[in-house]
Parts: C-alpha cells; structure tokens; sequence
C-alpha cells in the first residue's frame, strides 16, 4: 500500500500519530515529507484573536501605571499565576538561557523576583546584568515584554519577603544548593527533613545567598492579539531624561 494512501485513510488522531511516527522511525528517507503531516497532526490548530485592540489614546502615559491596569485586568479574570513570567538571560559570551519566575512586586523601580544568588541565572546576571522578561496570558491574549538591567534588591527587602513566605518554602531555600548536581533525590529530601528537624518552633533565618533581583526596565513593549494577525504593539522607551516615548510596531 502506498505510503499517502495510508496517511490519508482516516484514523483516530492518536491513532494517526502512532502511524506518522512508526513510519518515520523506519523509513527515514521519507522524514522530511512526514515530518510535515506529523506537525499538521500535533499542532492541527489556528488562533485567531478577536480581542478588543490597543490604541495610543487609551494608554497611560507611564508604563507600570498601564502594567498594573493590565495586571489587575488579568487577576480579575481569573488567569492562572499571572505573575508567571520568562526570565531571560545570558552570559558574557552571549549565551542564552530563559526560565519561567514569579514576580513578587514591581514599582516604577522596576520588576522584582527571587533566586538564589548562586543560581545559574545570578551567575550569568553577575557576568552580563542584561536580561528580559516577558509576561504571555492567553486568556487575554496580551504579552508584555520587558528589556533592561538587572541589579541585587536590598537585604532588608530580601528579608521581609523572605520571613513572608511559607515554612515549606523558607526551609526549601534552605535545603536547595540551585543548579548543583545531586546524586539523586533522596539527597534533598533528607536534607529537607533534618531542616525541618532543627528549625521546628525556631525562626528561620535567610540564607545569605539569597535574595531578590529587580529588573530596571528601559524598553516595555505592550502587545494585544487582534484579527487576522494584525496584532497591536505599543512600544515605551525611556529618554535621557527619564521621561517615555510611546511608539507603534508593526506586528
């Protein structure tokens, strides 16, 4: 039987993927032609946006004013950990790396989280402190990405934010040496039950390699989903003197 004949006989779709990758696995001469019938299968869908757009008039002429609109927007409607964002850095060589953090608190100082300093991603901040951020609700359509430099918050701050989270997590910041190689997990759990062990009933103090960064923005690109991949970019850039220029992208 010929090859398109039989991706073409209708199949359950989970059927029809297990078809395409049998076929892949042992014709290989026929990858590239069924990569593109496996992609069609897996992915099989269209978003077209109809949300309302974004226009100049509307916005505020500061952008974490418009930030916190669009945020609150996104906490009333109900959105899953809306402060999920993709941190984005590099090394000195321009190497990059993304991960998703939460952002704890932003003000017109800029955007805060929370890591251990000895992380990869501190490591890569103390060779290269520019870094992005971007936020992406799809319930709302919206994306807001954020470039700028990224410097250490105070201990104090890092201390009361740090004395503000659960035990679990307090302990967890402890018991974590981030981005280490261990033998196994066994290794953490243990070391996060004689954590718990020692602290019970006693304060637990911040680890000294631990501690908030927060991202001093100079571009903060608001982007709305509109119809037919028309989507809306507005652009802030801050000036010499401190003021912003507001601009429109070509999506």
């Amino acid at each position: 039987m010929a090859l398109t004949k039989l991706v073409k006989t209708p199949l359950s779709p989970s059927l029809r993927l297990k078809v395409l990758n049998i076929l892949i696995r042992f014709c290989p001469p026929i990858f590239k032609s069924m990569r593109r019938l496996l992609h069609r299968s897996r992915i099989g869908t269209f978003v077209e946006y109809t949300f309302a757009g974004l226009i100049e008039q509307e916005l505020d002429p500061s952008p974490f004013e418009q930030f916190e609109r669009w945020f609150q927007q996104v906490v009333s409607a109900d959105v899953h950990l809306p402060n999920a964002m993709t941190l984005a850095t590099s090394t000195k060589e321009g190497i990059p790396s993304a991960r998703i953090v939460l952002l704890k608190d932003f003000d017109t100082h800029g955007f805060v989280f929370y890591t251990n300093y000895d992380s990869s991603k501190a490591k890569e901040l103390a060779e290269n402190p520019n870094a992005s951020l971007v936020f992406f609700w799809k319930e709302l359509g919206r994306q807001v990405r954020i470039k700028g430099t990224i410097s250490k918050v105070s201990d104090e701050k890092s201390d009361r934010y740090f004395q503000s989270r659960p035990i679990e997590s307090r302990l967890a910041a402890v018991a974590s040496k981030q981005s280490e190689i261990i033998p196994n997990r066994k290794v953490l759990e243990d070391r996060f039950e004689q954590l718990t062990n020692e602290y019970r009933d006693k304060e637990i103090p911040k680890p000294p390699n631990w501690g908030g960064y927060c991202l001093s923005p100079n571009t903060i690109e608001f982007w709305q989903g509109r119809p037919n991949r028309l989507h809306d970019r507005l652009r802030y850039t801050r000036q010499p003197d401190g003021e912003w220029q507001i601009e429109r992208l070509s999506p």
